[in-house]
């Protein structure tokens, strides 16, 4: 790909990112291609619809969360502070981890379903060796992580971008406090996360676009 091809794509991908989080994923292409200064013709040579737009923000996305997971994972450090570690990197990243916040290509995807496998994979082996040392209590599974992860991560109603960081590093520092077994109560039920999957999977083996259709992001910036 030409060096001015490559920075293009990069414009695309990070107007779309911004106008998921403002917007949601039916956001006018126009509108995209605006915010990145480009034409839609442009755009539309490298993204040919909707959904392939959404597919590689998603994609990017999951492969930006791998990466921190995986690097938490290797990094050598006690399992507890490989987990504080993931969850600052999380934050750092948050800009680029959009649509696993806010939703992107259901399961008919097979590489992005494959990237979630290795996503549940890479943290249950995480919250294993925390389970192993005595610093991770039991009853925590990869679905509470990837979870939390994504709730302290999402843009906040009217908070400014200056203290949305500081703001999410607090709730990642209660988080993690939670997660420590001394003086843990018991946690409620909130049933199989297959169950939400397969809801997925039943929607999206319909008629219709293969993406979760938000119409506005969850909460407004």
């Amino acid at each position: 790909m030409r060096a001015d091809a490559r920075r293009n794509r990069e414009k695309i991908l990070a107007a779309a990112r911004e106008l998921f989080r403002e917007q949601g994923t039916a956001v006018a292409l126009d509108d995209v291609a605006r915010r990145a200064g480009l034409g839609i013709g442009t755009l539309y040579r490298r993204f040919p619809d909707r959904e392939a737009l959404i597919r590689e923000v998603a994609v990017e996305g999951f492969r930006t969360g791998l990466a921190a997971i995986e690097a938490a994972k290797y990094s050598g450090a006690r399992p507890m502070a490989a987990l504080e570690e993931l969850f600052r990197r999380i934050v750092e990243e948050r800009e680029r981890l959009v649509m696993p916040l806010i939703g992107g290509p259901l399961a008919r995807d097979e590489s992005v379903r494959e990237l979630q496998r290795s996503i549940v994979r890479a943290v249950a082996d995480l919250l294993s060796a925390g389970r192993d040392t005595g610093e991770v209590r039991a009853d925590v599974t990869p679905f509470d992580l990837i979870s939390a992860a994504a709730m302290v991560c999402r843009p906040m109603p009217h908070i400014p971008r200056s203290q949305a960081r500081a703001l999410a590093e607090r709730h990642v520092t209660v988080y993690l406090h939670g997660l420590r077994p001394e003086g843990a109560k018991a946690l409620p039920e909130a049933g199989d996360p297959s169950e939400y999957l397969g809801s997925n999977r039943r929607r999206d083996q319909g008629s219709g676009p293969s993406v979760l259709p938000l119409r506005r992001a969850p909460f407004p910036t």
